[in-house]
């Protein structure tokens, strides 16, 4: 008996975070398969789904599910917060020795958990799952892909578009996330900026169950925009660098325009080039407007200090830690 306490001692927990949305009927088979899949490691576990005020009545199997296993938790969140700070979430509440991060839809595959987990007993901090042969549409792979190029051009980092959310974290690596609170959240580059011992393996993707994806051309482009924005102040070294260019241009045209008029007595003429200039000029500058106005804004959605979260009900009893894990 005392060998068998002392056995069940030494199991690791391993915590599963869930962003929920609009996969209300993928959950029952996917805690199952989980549960399954840990149980190969074997491991203690505790699943926490993370209700991103999804639109189907995902909460109330949620909450079904918890009542029939104490291992699974679920937090509701008051609104639509994004899938990031639905995993910010998760992560606040996960109590495990190592951390796994996955999506909903079963794309992911809860069988690669064990492979992952077996990895990072090689040494490493976090271990990512590369999706090798992605389940998606073609377009959808490009918009990925062009992603993650213009990221790293602008942060200078080297990502890999096959790697996403699916990932194991050591219990380190998500109290140093924790303490990471900018508004703007990217789950994987974040994690990539904090430099921990890390590897990614291949792991199978499958095709999406229930739903569509809701990250469109527009939502990428907008969460490109906050990750660079967030991460870089490359665009603004580039609008000065170029506007340093114009200026130059400009200074070299000026004074080919001057030599042609006092020494080959040549008038200057063009009111279209003039006009063209001018308006060209002032685009450039309510461009670079347009850049200094975002830094200033995301300025500003820092400094109001606002919750990244609010929480409107969990499957646990509610107490004050609520709040201030929020």
């Amino acid at each position: 008996m005392v060998c068998k306490a002392m056995e069940t001692a030494s199991r690791p927990l391993i915590s599963v975070v869930v962003p929920v949305y609009g996969c209300e009927t993928c959950l029952i088979e996917l805690c199952s398969r989980i549960r399954d899949a840990i149980a190969s490691i074997p491991a203690h576990y505790e699943i926490i789904l993370v209700n991103d005020a999804s639109p189907d009545d995902a909460w109330t199997t949620i909450k079904r599910l918890s009542k029939e296993n104490s291992q699974i938790k679920g937090i509701d969140f008051a609104r639509n917060f994004g899938q990031h700070h639905a995993i910010t979430a998760g992560l606040d509440h996960a109590d495990g020795d190592w951390v796994v991060v996955m999506d909903c839809d079963l794309q992911d595959r809860p069988e690669e958990i064990p492979k992952l987990y077996e990895k990072t007993q090689q040494g490493y901090e976090v271990v990512f799952g590369k999706r090798i042969e992605r389940q998606d549409s073609w377009w959808k792979r490009k918009q990925s892909k062009l992603f993650y190029r213009v990221y790293d051009y602008f942060s200078g980092q080297n990502s890999d578009f096959t790697a996403a959310n699916f990932s194991i974290s050591a219990r380190k690596v998500v109290l140093a996330f924790r303490k990471m609170r900018e508004q703007n959240r990217f789950f994987p580059l974040f994690i990539q900026w904090m430099g921990y011992r890390s590897a990614s393996i291949p792991v199978e993707h499958s095709e999406r169950k229930e739903g569509k994806s809701t990250y469109n051309l527009k939502k990428l482009i907008t969460l490109a925009t906050d990750a660079i924005i967030s991460q870089s102040n490359k665009p603004l070294r580039l609008s000065i660098q170029f506007g340093f260019l114009v200026a130059a241009a400009s200074l070299l045209y000026g004074l080919y325009l001057f030599g042609r008029y006092f020494f080959l007595d040549q008038p200057v003429q063009g009111w279209t080039s003039v006009m063209v200039s001018i308006f060209f000029l002032g685009g450039l500058m309510f461009c670079n407007f347009g850049i200094l106005g975002l830094y200033l804004g995301k300025i500003f959605n820092e400094t109001k200090a606002r919750p990244l979260y609010l929480i409107r009900e969990t499957t646990d009893e509610p107490d004050d830690e609520t709040e201030k894990r929020s």
